[in-house]
């Protein structure tokens, strides 16, 4: 499997595994599939969308981990110094929490439905919580 399809709220955006970059976060991830939460708009981060997972383990570490992920980029906290999240970047963002800043294992870029991602941050800012679930493309 090398790439993901996501819906997320009335979008669709097609998403590509960072294997070779983050290899047990994409494992960990797929064997999961599908996986369905809800997304809400980020308090500290800047222009992105996050799932709090909670106490949610994934059986990883830091891999492939950044603070400043770009548009389209898709991370996983595993729980460390705050609770487990997904975040989705759809714009300017320096991925933080009540705690400061954190890093996230970078471990899925959007390559199809870009241009739907500001959009998608919008409708979860002014509107509450959607849908998300990520299944093989």
């Amino acid at each position: 499997m090398e790439h993901l399809k996501i819906t997320a709220g009335p979008y669709t955006f097609k998403a590509r595994l960072l294997k070779e970059e983050a290899p047990q976060t994409c494992a960990a991830f797929t064997a999961r599939l599908p996986f369905k939460t809800r997304i809400v708009h980020v308090r500290w981060s800047g222009e992105a969308v996050w799932s709090p997972l909670g106490d949610y383990d994934f059986g990883v570490g830091p891999e492939n981990h950044t603070s400043y992920p770009s548009r389209g980029d898709i991370l996983l906290y595993p729980a460390q110094l705050s609770e487990s999240e997904i975040l989705i970047a759809y714009g300017s963002c320096r991925f933080a929490s009540k705690v400061g800043q954190l890093a996230g294992n970078h471990f899925l870029v959007i390559e199809e439905g870009l241009e739907q991602l500001s959009s998608l941050g919008r409708k979860c800012l002014w509107e509450g919580a959607q849908d998300i679930v990520f299944e093989a493309s």
